[in-house]
């Protein structure tokens, strides 16, 4: 059995009750985990943290996208999460953030995030490794170059100082990071959608397709393609960081 397939996920959501995204995210990530959704406990975190003996009970976090949340909002709820957060960056829990996880523990740790529609991506977005994800053990592997799903209109204008800078688009320079010593990495872009999966995000959501990508859902629809090089994240994390 692979090592997903024996380890077990904590997924911390950030979704209003009864969005219908919230056990797609799970399965989601299970798919691009390999292993059974049965090992992805979701979590959400609206109305606080979950205990340290929960984060215990799991080998590594996942933190995922928003329906409604801004990262770079405020209010008492988002600083709670931020405070967990910086908690699991001091103990070097195994964690993978993509979107707005990507975007709150950027500003926990002391990066920046902002509401910015001008520079809002939405769909496929070509990637491109900085020398730093050329040569590290979960990035290496993917080509110089390589197709993602984004859908944001926040995005991280500074890293936290002790972030290393993986990819970006030439929108939006910083797209992935990890942390200089520990097994934490984040993705603006969202490894673990499929082209049948963003299709369905979309869907749920249908104000960000016309808003942010001057098109129909049908006419995007065309245009999306397949991201398998960004898929394969999610399972050379857990066999880099959980090894």
């Amino acid at each position: 059995m692979s090592l997903s397939g024996n380890a077990r996920f904590l997924l911390l959501q950030v979704r209003n009750e009864g969005d219908p995204i919230i056990g797609q995210e799970i399965n989601c990530f299970a798919a691009a985990l390999g292993c059974d959704a049965s090992r992805v406990t979701p979590q959400s975190v609206l109305g606080g943290f979950p205990s340290q003996s929960l984060v215990d009970q799991h080998d590594a976090v996942l933190i995922g996208g928003s329906g409604d949340y801004s990262a770079a909002g405020e209010g008492e709820w988002l600083e709670r999460i931020l405070d967990g957060l910086r908690l699991l960056h001091d103990q070097g829990k195994p964690t993978f953030a993509s979107c707005w996880g990507f975007q709150a523990f950027a500003r926990a740790i002391g990066g920046c995030c902002e509401h910015d529609p001008a520079n809002a991506e939405l769909g496929n977005v070509e990637l491109t490794l900085t020398e730093h994800g050329r040569q590290d053990p979960v990035f290496g592997a993917l080509p110089p170059r390589f197709l993602g799903f984004a859908g944001h209109e926040d995005h991280v204008t500074r890293l936290p100082p002790d972030a290393v800078l993986l990819a970006s688009t030439d929108r939006v320079p910083e797209q992935a990071y990890t942390f200089a010593d520990k097994p934490i990495y984040a993705t603006q872009f969202h490894p673990e959608l499929t082209r049948d999966t963003i299709l369905q995000r979309l869907a749920a959501y249908p104000r960000y397709v016309e808003q942010f990508a001057g098109m129909t859902l049908a006419e995007l629809t065309v245009h999306l393609q397949e991201t398998p090089e960004a898929n394969g994240l999610l399972s050379r994390f857990v066999e880099s960081v959980l090894a």
